[in-house]
C-alpha cells in the first residue's frame, strides 16, 4: 500500500515535465476525474454520468471539451484504459451498445483514488466484484496481446452482456465472464455465456467461440459438462 500511495502521488507532479500537454493540467482536477472513474469502474457509464458525478461530489463543473482534454491526458499517462465494445454483426434487430467500459491500467490506482483498502473490499462484495473485474480485464488484455489479440466487451439492448471478448486477428474468439466465485455466480456466468453462444451462432456471421470461460478469484480449475472452463485467475498464462 505504501508503494501504491507513493506512486499515485507522483503521477501528478508535472513541474519538470517537458510535455506542455501535462504541464498545464491541474492535479486536483485529474484526481477528481480518477475518483469518479474509480466509482464507475467496470461499468459503461457515459462521459456525462462521470461529469455529473464529479459535480455532485466536488461541487465542480466543467464542459465536455475540458473533460475530454483531461481524459486524453490520463490515457497518455497510462492511467486509464477503456475497453471498447464488440460488434459481431448480428443479423437481427438487436442493437449493440457501443459505450466503452471504464477501466484502469492498474487497479491499485483506482483503489488509491478512493482510499480503499483490503478490509473495505471484504465488507462490500459488490464493489469488490467490480474491482476484481478491472483487475481480470487487465490480465486478459496482457495475455491476449501476447497472441496478437485484443479484449472487448459485449452488451446488447436485450440485456445480454459478456465481460470480456478475446478476439484474434484470424477471427477466432473466446468469451469470458468474470466472477468472484461461488456456485451461484459461476452458474450465472455460464448461463450468460451459453446465451451469447446461441445468439452468435444463430444470428451472426461469426464462427462459434473457440472457448468460453468463467474466470474467478478463487475456485478449482475444471471444465463443465457444457464445455465451459472455470478458471481461477492465478492459472492464467500467455
Amino acid at each position: 500500500m505504501d508503494v501504491t500511495r507513493n506512486y499515485y502521488n507522483s503521477l501528478f507532479v508535472f513541474e519538470d515535465c517537458d510535455n506542455e500537454k501535462f504541464r498545464n493540467k491541474r492535479p486536483e482536477i485529474l484526481k477528481m476525474i480518477l475518483r469518479s472513474y474509480a466509482r464507475n469502474i467496470s461499468s459503461e457509464s457515459s462521459k456525462q454520468t462521470i461529469i455529473e458525478d464529479i459535480r455532485q461530489s466536488n461541487e465542480r463543473t466543467f464542459d465536455t471539451k475540458t473533460f475530454d482534454d483531461y481524459l486524453e491526458a490520463l490515457n497518455d499517462l497510462f492511467i486509464i484504459s477503456d475497453i471498447q465494445s464488440w460488434n459481431p454483426n448480428i443479423r437481427s434487430k438487436t442493437s449493440i451498445r457501443s459505450t466503452p467500459t471504464r477501466h484502469f491500467v492498474d487497479t491499485s490506482i483506482a483503489c488509491r483514488a478512493l482510499n480503499i483498502f483490503p478490509d473495505d473490499m471484504m465488507k462490500d462484495l459488490e464493489t469488490f466484484g467490480r474491482f476484481f473485474e478491472d483487475f481480470a480485464v487487465r490480465d486478459l488484455s496482457i495475455y491476449a496481446q501476447a497472441h496478437g489479440g485484443e479484449v472487448r466487451h459485449y452488451r446488447d439492448n436485450a440485456g445480454l452482456e459478456c465481460d470480456a471478448i478475446i478476439r484474434l486477428e484470424d477471427g477466432r474468439w473466446g468469451a469470458v465472464e468474470i466472477k468472484l466465485g461461488g456456485d451461484r455466480l459461476i452458474e450465472d456466468g455460464a448461463r450468460s455465456l451459453n446465451l451469447l453462444k446461441d445468439k452468435i451462432i444463430n444470428k451472426s456471421s461469426e464462427r462459434a467461440p473457440s472457448f468460453m470461460m468463467v474466470l474467478t478469484a478463487s475456485s478449482p480449475l475444471y471444465q463443465r459438462n457444457d464445455g465451459i472452463y472455470v478458471v481461477p485467475i492465478n492459472c492464467l498464462k500467455a
